[in-house]
């Protein structure tokens, strides 16, 4: 069994992760740990956090949140379409359920390729490399960029990954994972070779293919990145928000609050 890094974690804050987790497992809620303690069981990078990162299915949002209120705990829907939050005095525990762009819907299939490590002090399921990958991969806004998270997943976890499932996670945005993939060798070129040389040519020929075509209609996809970075281009250049489109479960008014949270200019 896997332990995760050692973070430097208050005590208090440590005692509310164990009381959250073990209160789900009473309700047989199934959970994932994701976040910091992902991140330093997988690459070894410990950093400081002030919340915890638990991911469950969509479906049991409601249930979660009733379950903690009716314990005492302070509970708030902050992001509806993605985010929950449950607070111990300071501290948190953050529920993700899907992507904050109505992408990565947390489902069977996260679950039954997790791993299995201790986590303060308490054997849990963490969210599968793959899994992080593919959701940190949007994540490009003005003030967030995740693409460190996803250099070190892959300088760590390249030669287990399972790129198959990797890539099919990606669907219809595989450029967004050549991107990534690209950055990689850029940041450590002399780790390049990590990356399967089939995946590559794949993902190249797929370029390739495509180089003199474009799609029908105007589509910005650029907000499945930012939040805020391509407002122009959807309200004023007139293209299609790529978050309108069925795959993203954002409802226009969502979309409109958490557009509406974007950093000052």
């Amino acid at each position: 069994m896997k332990s995760a890094a050692n973070q430097a974690t208050p005590d208090e804050a440590v005692q509310f992760y164990r009381d959250g987790m073990k209160l789900l497992r009473e309700h047989d809620v199934p959970f994932l740990v994701g976040g910091a303690f992902a991140m330093a069981l997988y690459t070894g990078i410990v950093r400081q956090t002030k919340d915890f990162d638990l991911f469950i299915p969509a479906l049991d949002i409601d249930r979660v949140l009733e379950i903690f209120a009716r314990n005492g705990y302070r509970t708030e829907r902050t992001h509806p379409h993605w985010l929950a939050k449950v607070f111990r005095g300071d501290h948190l525990i953050d529920f993700i359920y899907r992507a904050g762009n109505g992408l990565c819907d947390v489902e069977d299939s996260w679950f039954a390729r997790a791993h299995t490590a201790e986590v303060v002090g308490v054997t849990a399921q963490v969210c599968a490399p793959e899994e992080i990958i593919w959701m940190k991969a949007y994540i490009m806004e003005r003030e967030r960029f995740d693409g460190a998270d996803v250099a070190h997943l892959l300088l760590h976890c390249a030669k287990t990954i399972d790129w198959a499932h990797l890539l099919n996670r990606f669907g219809p945005d595989w450029r967004l994972l050549l991107s990534h993939l690209v950055l990689f060798g850029f940041i450590y070129p002399s780790e390049r070779q990590r990356i399967p040389g089939t995946i590559m040519e794949k993902l190249i020929s797929r370029l390739r293919s495509e180089a003199d075509t474009a799609e029908t209609g105007r589509i910005c996809r650029g907000t499945l990145l930012s939040r805020a970075q391509y407002l122009h281009d959807v309200r004023e250049a007139g293209f299609h928000d790529a978050r309108s489109e069925e795959r993203c479960r954002i409802t226009e008014a969502e979309l409109e609050a958490w557009t509406a949270l974007r950093p000052r200019e």
